[in-house]
C-alpha cells in the first residue's frame, strides 16, 4: 500500500523539511499551508522532483470548518482505493516575546486555537480515518512540541510553552487511547532550531548568542527535527507509541 502523509504547517521550516524527507521515503505527501501558497508550491515542486505526488491543502488548522474541508478535499483527491497512512501535526505560531502582564486574551486564544486546538482536530480526523476500530489499515501521527514544554520560556513567550504542553499531555493520551487499534501517535521536542518562526517573536537577532547555551554549541537544523519525525512515522519504530523524542542539541 502506497503511504501518504498529511503534514500541517509545510510551506516553511520543519514542515517544509519533512515533506522533503519523507517524499526521499517513498511518501506521497499532502501539504497543508495557510497563507504563503508560493513557498508550499516551492516544497511541492521538490517533492514531485523526488518521484512522490503532491497535494496542496490550503486551510487554517484552528478553524474547524477549514480542518473538515481539508480533509474531505483530501479524501476525494485519494479515491476510495487509497489511505491516509500518516499525519505530521507541525502547523504552529508563537506572538512576539512578552511577559505575562503584558499578553493578552486574544493572544492566547489564538496561540491555543493553532498550536492546541488545531493538532487535537487533524488528530481527531487522521483516528476516524487510520483507526482499524473505523475502518482503517493503521498508521502514525507525530506531533510537534517544543523544549519550551518543559523550560517554560519565561520573559519571551509562555503561553506558547503552555500550549506546547497541552499537545504533550494530549500526545501521551491518545497514543495509549487508540494503542490497540493500529494508529502509533508519538511527539517530537525540537530545541532552538534555525527556522523562520523566530522572527515572528522577535527573536531572530539573537539566535547566535543562543547557541552559547546549548551543549552542542550550535542551533539545530529542520532537517535534523524531520529525520526524528519520519523515523517516528516509520515501521522502524513499530514500538514506539506515547513518547516525545527530544531533537535539542542537549539543551
Amino acid at each position: 500500500m502506497k503511504k501518504i502523509v498529511l503534514i500541517t504547517g509545510a510551506s516553511r521550516g520543519i514542515g517544509a523539511a519533512t515533506a522533503v524527507r519523507c517524499a526521499r521515503e517513498g511518501y506521497d505527501v499532502a501539504l497543508n499551508y495557510h497563507r504563503d501558497a508560493a513557498a508550499a508550491a516551492q516544497v511541492a515542486a521538490q517533492v514531485r522532483a523526488l518521484g512522490a505526488q503532491a497535494t496542496l491543502l490550503q486551510a487554517d488548522v484552528a478553524d474547524t470548518a477549514q480542518v473538515l474541508g481539508l480533509f474531505e478535499r483530501l479524501d476525494a483527491q485519494l479515491g476510495p482505493q487509497a489511505r491516509l497512512t500518516g499525519l505530521v501535526n507541525n502547523a504552529g505560531i508563537v506572538a512576539p516575546r512578552a511577559r505575562v502582564e503584558e499578553m493578552s486574551p486574544e493572544r492566547w486564544q489564538r496561540v491555543f486555537a493553532v498550536n492546541v486546538m488545531g493538532t487535537m482536530l487533524c488528530a481527531r480526523e487522521a483516528v476516524r480515518r487510520m483507526s482499524r476500530a473505523h475502518g482503517g489499515s493503521g498508521g502514525a501521527i507525530v506531533n510537534l512540541s517544543s523544549r519550551a514544554a518543559l523550560l517554560g520560556s519565561p520573559g519571551l513567550y509562555v503561553d506558547y510553552a503552555a500550549s506546547k504542553a497541552a499537545v504533550e499531555t494530549f500526545t501521551v493520551g491518545l497514543a495509549r487511547e487508540i494503542a490497540t487499534e493500529g494508529v502509533r501517535v508519538n511527539g517530537v521536542r525540537p530545541g532552538i532550531i534555525e527556522t523562520d518562526i523566530h522572527a515572528d517573536s522577535g527573536m531572530g537577532d539573537e539566535l547566535a548568542a543562543a547557541a552559547a547555551g546549548i551543549p552542542m554549541q550550535r542551533l539545530g537544523r529542520a532537517e535534523e527535527v524531520a529525520e526524528a519525525i519520519v523515523w517516528l512515522l516509520s515501521d522502524a519504530a513499530s514500538y514506539t507509541t506515547g513518547a516525545l523524542l527530544d531533537v535539542t542539541g542537549g539543551r
